[in-house]
């Protein structure tokens, strides 16, 4: 449903994103993950043709966007990180003016808004100007707005960012009512959103994809190994340095506040690290081990590997 093929993007001499090549079939729900100011939001500008590309290619539906700028907007419907509501309009009214924007053929219009209306639960509140409703059913005027056009592709930047507990968990239902009906991309930062309604999870980092692969997937290929948490009071270079010294099959990073090892389970290892932290006399307040991680740990972890201090 989607190819991207080779993607880059510079703005003067910075890299934004750098060779990126992924697929989505139709029917998945996939997460773009990554941090923020990691290249999320650009690539899907790109892939919805809103921002041209420095090169590579994308195809929607086999078609390129460079190419058919046309056919491939009409295939996708496209909630931006701030969604362009106008609040001097009533909800039915805004989604009205989006359809013809969009080239509903007039004799469509009147069920299109009717059916966004409906699937994202605001037919209660259709009558309502947009600036008198709550951040979360503004959020949903958004991503009604993408469905108005009645797309095959759903593109979501950060759908649930500001929003308060209750009103992300009612988003997460809605997103978890479009399975099985469009092929979404959910782009964002929170990974708990990406474990509760997403098949697969492309992670982005630095403007690179760093790993991708079904959620499951993700945690099992980290799963063999244990993580170690370390927190010391003093000369945490020092350790760091002197840990990856040692003749042990591990990786060392360190974050602004402790120390992560990954290494293959073995109590023999944990022990020959603790005694030489214990030497170091670093004041070792913390040797935390985990040996399954959620998500966020596998998140965490890649993303450390990219960014080694």
């Amino acid at each position: 449903m989607i190819t991207v093929k080779n993607l880059s993007k510079n703005y003067g001499e910075r890299v934004a994103i750098e060779n990126l090549n992924f697929e989505v079939k139709k029917g998945e729900v996939v997460g773009f993950l990554g941090p923020n100011g990691a290249g999320k939001s650009t690539t899907m500008k790109i892939v919805t043709g809103m921002l041209a590309a420095s090169s590579g290619q994308v195809l929607v539906d086999g078609l390129d966007t460079f190419d058919h700028p046309l056919e491939t907007k009409k295939k996708i419907g496209f909630l931006p990180e701030f969604p362009p509501l106008y609040e001097d309009m009533v909800v039915e009214d805004y989604l009205v003016y989006v359809a013809k924007l969009a080239r509903v053929p007039e004799k469509n219009i009147a069920e299109n808004v009717y059916m966004a209306l409906e699937a994202t639960s605001l037919l209660a509140v259709r009558g309502r100007y947009i600036p008198h409703l709550s951040k979360g059913f503004r959020q949903r005027v958004g991503i009604s707005q993408a469905l108005v056009s009645q797309p095959d592709i759903l593109i979501l930047d950060e759908p649930t960012v500001g929003l308060d507990p209750k009103q992300v968990s009612q988003i997460r239902e809605l997103l978890l009512s479009f399975k099985g009906k469009y092929t979404v991309v959910l782009s964002t930062h929170i990974l708990s959103e990406v474990q509760a309604t997403c098949d697969r999870a492309i992670i982005i980092d630095q403007g690179r994809i760093i790993a991708e692969d079904s959620i499951e997937n993700l945690q099992k290929n980290i799963m063999g190994k244990q993580q170690v948490f370390i927190k010391v009071l003093r000369n945490q270079d020092q350790v760091v340095a002197d840990l990856k010294k040692m003749d042990l099959n591990m990786s060392v990073n360190k974050t602004a506040d402790q120390i992560i090892v990954e290494l293959p389970s073995g109590k023999e290892d944990l022990e020959q690290i603790s005694s030489k932290i214990v030497q170091l006399n670093a004041g070792l307040v913390e040797f935390h081990v985990r040996s399954q991680m959620d998500l966020e740990q596998v998140f965490l972890q890649l993303t450390s590997k990219e960014n080694p201090s």
